[in-house]
């Protein structure tokens, strides 16, 4: 008699995910920022020993120009283990790869070489609009329900941008997940603590205002996202907004507690109008309801004008532009990605609202400096944006997986702002 048994990569608890072995391989977005060419996906080798160890080992091109490859994720994951919407059978064997500029969504079948993954499934922007409403697919995970997919727009690229649901089998786009969405209208990350059944979203801006760059008007005028949302996850309905003023502008990344009894989690600020610094705050519970709290603050560092673009010459200050953040599976050290200095932070979080600075390490960014942060140098450039001007920067987009004591650190954020 067959007996049905999870997939082996879903695990109970992060305790026993980290006993488990490390990956091999790592899948790697890589773009063309002229849109010229498809984008790619890369596969990397992590096995340390291996003959081909830190070497692109396969690759898998789009079959369209202009995607802007960006997050992506699993179509199923230890959350199909959730008691009250369990999907213990489902495999995770397919990568859900979203182009954040043509709304188009990619289905890649990894079976049964890891190393080639297939291309098995497009689906069409004007399907995702049709069916959810939405447009500019950006965050991807596989949840007890389904495949959340965090959308930045509506199907006009304008507000509200939300959060739809993908079928984990079938890929079929199943609608709009809220049911009734409150105040929100802006979108970006979403996470959530399933022993609390709560949602949490973050925000950016609507896609005509960083699809050409961002527009230092609305900046200047706190018109980017500056709020938490917080939500019934079974319900699908808004339970709380926190506003976080309008000197702290983009709030991205989430990062809840691995720990399912924890109610607490880590969310960055991209920047503060007052003084061009960085902040992470910590969510969690005050009684009966959601709060959040500022623990870190990372200052803009000084810099020669020579050296800096347009819009920062003023300032005579390099911002560290906090754009993304990563918390080990333990819930001990948070690593935080300074894009604008280059920055990478090692941050010891056993305790949330006392976080110790352990480590730093300095990889590019706008200007770029020696490890001890002091001599100035203009930043090497990888690329021109198609105009003969400097292109991509080093910028950090962070990653950690099953690696033990390893780390991925990614160059790039979105091609308009790396350009």
């Amino acid at each position: 008699m067959t007996i049905w048994r999870p997939d082996p990569t879903f695990y109970p608890s992060p305790r026993m995910a980290m006993k488990a072995p490390p990956e091999k391989l790592a899948y790697v977005a890589a773009f063309d920022p002229t849109r010229q060419r498809p984008d790619t996906m890369a596969i990397v080798d992590v096995e340390p020993g291996s003959a081909t160890y830190s070497r692109i080992v396969g690759s898998v091109e789009m079959p369209n120009t202009g995607d802007e490859l960006h997050h992506f994720g699993w179509n199923a994951c230890s959350s199909c283990l959730c008691p009250n919407a369990p999907h213990p059978h489902v495999e995770r064997r397919y990568l859900v790869v979203p182009g954040l500029r043509s709304s188009r969504i990619h289905i890649l079948d990894i079976e049964p070489d890891h190393r080639r993954p297939k291309i098995v499934k497009v689906i069409e922007p004007e399907e995702i609009a049709d069916k959810t409403g939405y447009s500019r697919p950006h965050t991807v995970h596989c949840g007890p329900g389904g495949i959340y997919v965090a959308a930045l727009g509506n199907a006009q690229g304008k507000a509200p941008g939300g959060v739809f649901i993908m079928d984990h089998e079938s890929f079929e786009p199943l609608g709009r997940w809220e049911i009734d969405r409150g105040p929100q209208q802006l979108s970006y990350d979403a996470w959530w603590h399933l022993g609390y059944d709560t949602m949490v979203t973050s925000e950016w801006g609507t896609p005509d205002t960083y699809e050409n760059g961002l527009v230092p008007e609305l900046i200047l005028g706190a018109k980017y996202g500056r709020r938490l949302h917080f939500w019934d996850l079974t319900g699908r309905t808004h339970a709380q907004e926190i506003d976080f003023g309008e000197e702290h502008q983009l709030i991205f990344e989430l990062r809840p507690a691995h720990d399912p009894t924890k109610a607490y989690g880590f969310v960055n600020c991209v920047i503060s109008l007052k003084d061009l610094s960085s902040s992470i705050w910590v969510w969690h519970r005050d009684g009966g309801r959601w709060a959040v709290k500022k623990i870190i603050e990372i200052p803009a560092e000084p810099a020669d004008p020579a050296h800096l673009p347009p819009i920062l010459k003023g300032f005579k200050t390099v911002p560290p532009f906090v754009t993304d953040i990563d918390l080990s599976m333990d819930d001990r050290f948070l690593y935080v990605a300074c894009w604008g200095t280059g920055e990478l932070r090692q941050y010891d979080v056993s305790e949330p609202f006392a976080p110790k600075l352990t480590g730093s390490v300095r990889v590019g960014g706008v200007v770029s400096r020696d490890p001890s942060g002091r001599q100035e140098r203009r930043a090497q450039r990888w690329t021109t944006n198609g105009r003969g001007q400097p292109g991509r920067q080093t910028g950090l987009f962070y990653q950690l997986a099953l690696w033990r004591d390893r780390r991925s650190v990614i160059s790039g954020r979105c091609e308009r702002l790396d350009g």
